[in-house]
């Protein structure tokens, strides 16, 4: 079996970004960039499955060059190999990812593709279906629990109220949620292994495409500042704040 496993690189989620003064970005210099947290669960469910039934499991991101290190990140997890779709200094929005991650699909003919549910920074959570959409492929989303056999994935995943499973046939696109899996540690042995493994770098002329976006960022701002609380000395009062000032009730 052969898995695809998209992953995108990502502001580390844990740190305050600073937006850029004019709001066209954020501020990327200091940043330390990581592999997107549920890509890494898409990336161990992925290795598990051909750990189990033998395979490989190839990566693909689309971005620049300094993509390449979130690909060592994630090769470093077990996968065997990696696409590093260059884009020569352009930006694409979730569509336009989508339509790159076709042509690698196009490529390699991958059985399954396993996605992380949405990046951390944007959560758009839109590219992994349009990739469905474009290849005309089924797809489960939100993925806890995840059994091949037969030629036919089961999904179970959460929803309101309780749980779903949906069955679909391979190839499909299967995206994963963070109680998919735990990933493993990537231990030093293979951070030098994934150094020498193959990441293949293309363009979109190599590709054969032209992707446009369908949106763009007009800017970006600052939530609003949250007030301060206060304290209330009886519950009395507090039912006529929440009556008369915050008017909630």
């Amino acid at each position: 079996m052969k898995i695809m496993v998209p992953v995108r690189r990502v502001p580390n989620p844990d740190v305050k970004v600073r937006l850029k003064k004019d709001g066209s970005g954020i501020e990327t210099e200091g940043v330390n960039f990581l592999i997107n947290s549920f890509d890494e669960f898409a990336i161990e469910e992925a290795v598990r499955l051909t750990e189990k039934d033998g395979g490989e499991v190839f990566l693909a991101t689309v971005g620049g060059p300094e993509n390449e290190e979130t690909l060592r990140a994630g090769l470093a997890l077990g996968a065997a190999r990696a696409y590093l779709v260059d884009l020569g200094g352009t930006c694409l929005d979730s569509s336009g990812i989508a339509e790159c991650l076709a042509a690698v699909y196009a490529q390699e003919k991958p059985d399954l593709v396993i996605a992380g549910k949405q990046s951390v920074d944007t959560d758009n959570n839109q590219a992994a279906q349009m990739l469905a959409a474009r290849l005309g492929l089924p797809q489960a989303c939100f993925a806890y629990k995840l059994t091949l056999a037969d030629g036919k994935a089961t999904v179970e995943r959460e929803i309101d109220g309780g749980l779903e499973t949906k069955e679909v046939d391979l190839p499909a696109v299967i995206t994963a949620d963070l109680r998919l899996n735990t990933p493993r540690y990537a231990a030093l042995p293979q951070i030098m292994k994934a150094k020498r493994k193959e990441v293949k770098k293309v363009t979109l002329a190599d590709l054969g495409i032209e992707p446009k976006s369908r949106t763009r960022i007009l800017t970006l701002v600052e939530p609003p500042a949250r007030k301060a609380g206060q304290r209330v000395a009886s519950v009395d009062e507090l039912v006529d704040k929440l009556l008369n000032e915050a008017k909630v009730i």
